[in-house]
């Protein structure tokens, strides 16, 4: 079965891919198919978000899809940048983001500069027929970013699991710990308990 992913992130599919794929499933991106949805992210909830993402590229397309919301909590910012993680300080690019971050955060100490990455995934089918799924993955903030790899706040989010950032795994060992890739390991067990693995 093909999904379409409702992400323009090369990354997100890329990672989506490397853990579908097991599932006998094709994830591609909307522009694949044609299809360009900009979806507005109302919901108050990482859950609520993908599952708009997820109907609004499924009623354009006609196809299964699937979307992924996720994002950066941080303790000492009251779960802020939370939902609003990619438009955090209406900044457009990542290291403004994150510099943004670190400012909000220059006088906590590191001992309370706990934080976790949140990812909920959703996938609407053309019948209607719905899979839901969400991982966490416990890290903390550093100082100063730290890596090459990944995307978005990953070179400042170490993860002790790993004795690194995000930024400093490589994609295998974030893959293992991270919070999508906890996302669909779960929603890989959603689908099979569904039946759906035998469609």
């Amino acid at each position: 079965m093909k999904l379409v992913l409702a992400s323009k992130n090369p990354h997100k599919l890329q990672e989506m891919q490397t853990i579908l794929s097991q599932l006998g499933l094709e994830v591609v991106l909307e522009s694949d198919v044609g299809v360009d949805v900009d979806v507005e992210e109302t919901g108050t909830t990482f859950a609520e978000n993908a599952m708009l993402k997820a109907r609004a590229v499924m009623e354009r397309s006609g196809m299964a899809a699937i979307a992924d919301d996720s994002g950066l909590m941080v303790d000492a910012l009251d779960g802020a940048p939370g939902v609003y993680s990619a438009r955090y300080g209406h900044l457009d690019s990542d290291q403004a983001r994150t510099a943004y971050l670190l400012k909000n955060l220059e006088d906590v100490p590191a001992e309370k500069r706990s934080a976790r990455f949140v990812s909920a995934i959703a996938c609407v089918l053309p019948d209607g027929r719905t899979v839901t799924a969400q991982g966490a993955c416990e890290g903390e903030i550093l100082f100063a970013p730290r890596g090459e790899n990944g995307f978005g706040y990953d070179p400042v989010f170490y993860v002790p699991a790993l004795g690194k950032t995000f930024a400093e795994a490589a994609p295998d060992e974030k893959n293992a710990v991270s919070h999508r890739g906890r996302a669909l390991a779960a929603f890989e067990a959603a689908w099979k308990e569904k039946g759906y693995a035998h469609e």
